[in-house]
């Protein structure tokens, strides 16, 4: 048998390497990291590129000196070829999320938009019917603020913040509260409504459309790159069975 790995006075055979991933449930991230590879293998990095992702890669894991890169690479098992494939890797995830969805990023924004928009609101809820409405006609009638009534009455843990939540996305929610603050103006003060085990009054607060912005392009992007991979991920599962 092929020696494969030495760990303390035991041995790894070859033939035992696959019986251990799956013993220490690591098959799918073995799978995973192949399925990435095969997909990146042909992106091509600029000279400029990959010296940038390899200094960003040592400055993460702060490596300073040849020194440091050396016990690094010992402490992983990687051999000096290998080692500007592993710096340079996410630089090639990176373009290779680009290159594929890049042109799709806008009308995939706009398609979930009504879930990446965010809202700050005030919230009170208690599940004693009587009080609700006497709590409601309170804020009407503007004999306290919002946030008196929710620190002395709310039962949820909003009351540490005189019921003033977010800002927050909407996909994040309740969906009969989303639909309550989607059709009120900032500053009104909701009737108390039934949420789940819930009596709630709600105020909108403010209203914030999601932007197409960086940092919204890179999240959108690694949720497009992610879904891709359960499905290769999956597509590959059924044909092993």
């Amino acid at each position: 048998m092929t020696e494969v790995l030495q760990i303390g006075n035991r041995t790894i055979q070859a033939t035992e390497l696959i019986p251990l991933l799956a013993s220490y449930q690591m098959l799918p991230q073995l799978l995973r990291e192949l399925i990435i590879d095969e997909a990146i293998a042909n992106i091509e990095c600029i000279k400029e590129e990959v010296t940038r992702a390899q200094q960003q890669f040592y400055t993460e894991r702060q490596l300073k000196t040849d020194a440091d890169i050396k016990t690094w690479m010992s402490y992983h098992g990687i051999t000096p070829e290998q080692l500007e494939s592993v710096t340079i890797r996410k630089l090639k995830i990176e373009k290779f999320k680009l290159e594929t969805w890049g042109g799709k990023l806008e009308s995939y924004f706009f398609q979930n938009k009504g879930k990446l928009d965010k809202v700050i609101y005030s919230l009170l809820r208690t599940q004693d019917i009587g009080l609700v409405q006497e709590l409601y006609f309170r804020l009407q009638a503007k004999e306290q603020s919002f946030a008196e009534v929710a620190k002395e009455y709310s039962q949820g843990p909003e009351a540490q913040t005189g019921g003033l939540i977010g800002p927050v996305e909407l996909q994040a929610i309740h969906p009969t509260m989303v639909q309550i603050l989607s059709s009120s103006q900032p500053g009104q003060v909701l009737p108390p409504a039934r949420i789940a085990e819930w009596i709630v009054i709600l105020r909108l607060e403010k209203f914030i459309p999601a932007q197409l912005d960086e940092p919204m392009k890179a999240r959108l992007l690694n949720e497009l790159f992610e879904a891709w991979l359960q499905e290769q991920q999956k597509q590959i599962q059924q044909m092993s069975n």
